[in-house]
């Protein structure tokens, strides 16, 4: 195999949300990609095992879901890994998962990186996430060009650990931000005042934030198709509690989400987006969307908002 084929060939394990997304954008940039996944799929290049990967791949992406799904699924690895090795973690996991996780690998004379990401199915499926990476940049440079097959920037944050503690705490301001929208437009409720007042206001107002914008729609007319499950939000909330109790701190703001988030998953609504706490308040839903004609679609209806709110041109 020649020096050129061999960079082109990746291998993914788990394909969920994102690393679904992800696989298409690798084979758009032209790389040849293994894949395995606990539950089979129809798509080519399909593996039986995740061991077959790693005979197939020298670089290997991780989109599993937790730290223990990562750890069980390196330990079926570790016997065929090889200093040619990298493997690079996608999850968002506490940072002693991730050293764990590095340590196994780089006894085996491999290398890792840690490389949670933010961006949600939309920006995965533009291949427009932002990775967040810990460790080397020596290694970092040997696999920047298949990490920008499904991203529009890589940022390098320091040493393996430091990345997963930067992903927990944005999203622990994610999380917070959405309680909060959720609280403001129970408070509109109650007051007889339609919510669609909130975001005329918000569009001048300081704390307006990406995600707020990209939530209202969904909040607004009942609609929580998942681009960032419940049930994933709260495992990351958990994680910034447990590093909060480490280092002698209290999260108010974090613990009332995981209160929301818990009462959430227990009605069964895991599954669903995070900005499905909003349902804890009975909200109207449907008549709040912008008054635009019927012919207009829902996707349309939900896009008028988020890009007004950041002006004409947003997408």
């Amino acid at each position: 195999m020649s020096a050129r084929q061999n960079k082109l060939i990746v291998g993914v394990i788990g394909l969920g949300i994102i690393g679904e997304r992800v696989v298409t954008n690798l084979r758009k940039s032209g790389f040849q990609v293994w894949i395995w996944n606990r539950s089979p799929r129809a798509q080519p290049n399909f593996v039986p095992s995740a061991k077959e990967v790693a005979d197939a791949a020298k670089c290997i992406q991780f989109f599993v879901s937790d730290g223990p799904a990562l750890l069980s699924v390196l330990d079926e690895l570790l016997p065929v890994l090889t200093s040619e090795h990298i493997i690079l973690s996608h999850a968002t996991i506490s940072p002693q998962e991730t050293l764990e996780a590095a340590k196994k690998v780089e006894e085996r004379g491999a290398k890792f990186l840690e490389a949670p990401f933010t961006g949600s199915r939309d920006a995965a499926e533009k291949g427009e996430l932002i990775y967040y990476i810990g460790g080397s940049a020596e290694v970092l440079e040997k696999v920047r060009p298949l990490l920008s097959a499904s991203s529009k920037d890589i940022l390098h944050l320091g040493e393996i650990g430091h990345a997963s503690t930067v992903k927990i705490a944005t999203n622990l301001i994610n999380a917070a931000s959405i309680q909060a929208v959720a609280e403001a437009f129970a408070l509109l409720h109650c007051s007889n005042i339609p919510l669609q007042k909130l975001v005329e206001a918000m569009k001048y107002n300081a704390a307006l934030s990406p995600v707020m914008a990209m939530k209202f729609p969904g909040m607004m007319n009942g609609d929580f198709n998942p681009s960032f499950s419940l049930k994933h939000m709260f495992k990351d909330i958990q994680h910034a509690l447990r590093l909060a109790v480490q280092h002698g701190l209290e999260f108010p703001a974090a613990s009332s989400f995981a209160g929301s988030a818990i009462s959430g998953i227990q009605q069964g609504w895991g599954n669903l987006d995070y900005s499905v706490i909003s349902r804890h308040f009975n909200l109207p839903i449907a008549q709040q969307i912008t008054q635009t004609s019927d012919a207009t679609s829902s996707e349309e209806k939900e896009k008028s908002i988020s890009w007004s709110l950041f002006g004409s041109n947003k997408k």
